[in-house]
């Protein structure tokens, strides 16, 4: 997460509580998306960290986006603008994914296996992961030869290292010491 991780939290929440209590959540993750995606262009990054007047940027930022804002997400570029936290919209989109995905009690979860996963087992898998973290479970899948075998699964905060060469790590740590 970046420095500004921290700054983007309560935007991000009042984004998500407005879009929550509107029922448009998918436009707001959407207009949030392509804001946070134009604030990383080079020439836009040298505009938001320059010296330009508060309501210049936000008119120009504004007009950078044109109709892929509504009303309502231009007034939010104006208040970020305001505050000099357009440079934070990577980080509120990616918070407002977090909410939207806690909202719907979903996660996603990182599988990387040594082998490529079949179809049944990645149901298994799912089908237990759904039941340990009761929430809905949007598997990533990829491959990692040198874990020699097993799987390992990143759900968050949660790690789940079944694989054999964390074993085989962790038995040679225990007779080294």
């Amino acid at each position: 997460m970046s420095e500004w991780t921290t700054i983007a939290r309560p935007y991000a929440k009042a984004a998500f509580d407005y879009a929550v209590e509107n029922k448009d959540i998918a436009h707001w993750q959407e207009m949030l998306f392509f804001a946070a995606e134009i604030s990383k262009n080079d020439t836009i990054k040298s505009l938001l960290t320059g010296s330009l007047a508060v309501e210049k940027l936000a008119e120009i930022f504004n007009g950078v986006c044109g109709e892929q804002l509504d009303l309502q997400g231009q007034n939010f570029m104006n208040v970020l603008a305001e505050n000099r936290r357009l440079q934070a919209l990577p980080d509120i989109s990616m918070l407002f994914n977090q909410f939207k995905s806690d909202f719907e009690k979903e996660i996603d979860v990182d599988i990387i296996s040594a082998v490529k996963l079949n179809k049944k087992q990645q149901t298994d898998i799912s089908k237990s992961l759904e039941t340990r973290l009761a929430r809905k479970v949007k598997l990533n899948c990829s491959v990692d030869p040198e874990l020699i075998a097993g799987v390992l699964i990143k759900a968050g905060d949660t790690v789940i290292d079944g694989s054999l060469r964390s074993k085989l790590n962790r038995l040679s740590d225990a007779l080294q010491a």
